[in-house]
């Protein structure tokens, strides 16, 4: 992987093909405005001016909100779109909403029902906040990892000779991965 600063690292843009569009034509308002008839009719396009401008706002505010988001996620995941599932950190709304400065409960909807394309798939970005699971070193793993790592175990498991759910567990605890409660 090339350094970030020397141009390396991954891009993250938004889809604008998917996102609302709202256009404000100024020459058919100035057009209607110059049949108003008096100033009440004025004053209410101007209002809806207005709210026509505070939509369109709204929506860039929205998006680069998304954009925020979505960047952070991508840096703080940085393992897992190189190497894959097994180096996904866990993550919690709340660090990624102190780390771009909004509130933890807008990050929750801008992640909601959104997804990004990546080289590894497409993910909802919600799938990206995960529990943490403390590991035999101290280091914490994300949940989704330890469940990766558990269907591969079965996946590989003999048919003849399947694993109970303690062998599971002491494999998991050999390779340095406590189960709840140890």
């Amino acid at each position: 992987q090339i350094p970030k600063n020397m141009g390396g690292g991954w891009r993250v843009e938004l889809n604008s093909d998917t996102l609302p569009r709202v256009l404000i034509n100024r020459d058919y308002y100035n057009i209607v405005l110059g049949h108003a008839k008096n100033k009440q009719e004025k004053e209410y396009l101007a209002a809806q001016l207005n709210n026509a401008n505070w939509l369109v706002k709204a929506l860039d505010q929205r998006a680069q909100s998304i954009l925020k988001v979505a960047s952070d996620i991508v840096e703080r995941q940085n393992g897992f779109f190189l190497y894959g599932i097994d180096f996904l950190k866990p993550m919690t709304l709340r660090e990624v909403a102190e780390s771009v400065d909004l509130h933890e409960s807008t990050v929750s909807r801008v992640t909601t029902g959104k997804f990004i394309g990546t080289p590894r798939g497409l993910f909802e970005l919600k799938f990206f906040f995960t529990s943490a699971i403390e590991g035999a070193d101290g280091v914490t793993l994300s949940s989704q990892s330890v469940k990766s790592r558990i269907k591969q175990l079965i996946d590989a498991e003999d048919p003849k000779n399947i694993l109970s759910d303690d062998d599971l567990a002491d494999t998991l605890k050999k390779e340095g991965i406590f189960a709840r409660g140890d």
